[in-house]
């Protein structure tokens, strides 16, 4: 497979405007570093204070790469999310089925990632949303919906236990 070239925008958010422009500037470092990326050319704006906000910024650069192969430009589009990709060149891409094969799975393994962690992350909210409201309970206005499920399951758990135990008792009176 041919190079694929590609402009890109990077964006930044935060606080203060010193700290985005170094904070981008190490994240181009690390795309300058990764084996099969060349940058081509570097477009770096000025940090601009965010509409509504006292001392909130943005910064962007736009980026011109090159990339050794569709895997790579899958890789770099998890790992920076750009804002914009714009394809520049080839035109037309020719992929073998070894090459669409590999940037399907690549893509598959990430979103697996992604929702493990996604579960992991929600999960554990949900323990310590139940722990606080377990403890201080007079900071919620209502119970967090884990712990609301939890009694709903509970109790349903307790209605299909006497359910089971009178349908038992039934059965034997027969």
């Amino acid at each position: 497979m041919e190079k694929i070239q590609f402009r890109a925008i990077l964006e930044i958010l935060g606080r203060p405007p010193e700290h985005i422009i170094q904070g981008l500037k190490l994240i181009i470092d690390r795309i300058k570093a990764e084996k099969g990326i060349v940058i081509i050319e570097e477009i770096h704006h000025a940090p601009a204070l965010v509409k509504d906000s006292k001392d909130l910024y943005t910064t962007f650069s736009e980026l011109t790469l090159e990339v050794d192969n569709l895997n790579i430009l899958f890789g770099f589009i998890f790992q920076y999310m750009p804002s914009n990709i714009d394809i520049i060149s080839p035109e037309n891409l020719s992929l073998s089925n070894q090459d669409m094969n590999q940037a399907t799975n690549h893509l598959a393994q990430r979103m697996h990632q992604y929702d493990a962690i996604t579960k992991k992350m929600l999960a554990e909210r949900d323990h310590v949303l139940k722990k606080l409201y377990e403890v201080a309970p007079h900071l919620f206005k209502q119970a967090p919906a884990t712990v609301i499920k939890e009694k709903q399951e509970n109790e349903e758990d307790k209605k299909s236990v006497k359910k089971s135990k009178s349908s038992k008792k039934s059965k034997k009176k027969k």
